[in-house]
């Protein structure tokens, strides 16, 4: 994998999370507001922690897919989806 790949992969992954992590947390106010009854999203919904988590758990699912794709169990050269290691 080159350095290029690694990097379009990580931030691929990192999106996706994202958007995955987003929903935890948030919770409406419980008085809606009186003149239109909109309720909306707390006004602190900690995207900086967000981001952290994020981050991390995309940290964790990148190497994963790192070794996986840079290892011998999975290659697209050798012929076969699964190629096992030589011995």
């Amino acid at each position: 994998m080159t350095p290029f790949t690694a990097v379009v992969l990580f931030v691929l992954i990192w999106w996706v999370v994202l958007f995955a992590v987003l929903p935890f947390g948030p919770k409406p106010d419980i008085d809606p507001d009186a003149l239109t009854g909109w309720r909306g999203a707390r006004p602190n919904p900690m995207i900086g922690r967000k981001v952290i988590v994020t981050t991390l758990i995309t940290l964790v699912l990148w190497g994963a897919a790192y070794m996986l794709i840079s290892g011998p169990w999975l290659s697209f050269r050798a012929g076969g989806f699964l190629a096992l290691p030589a011995k």
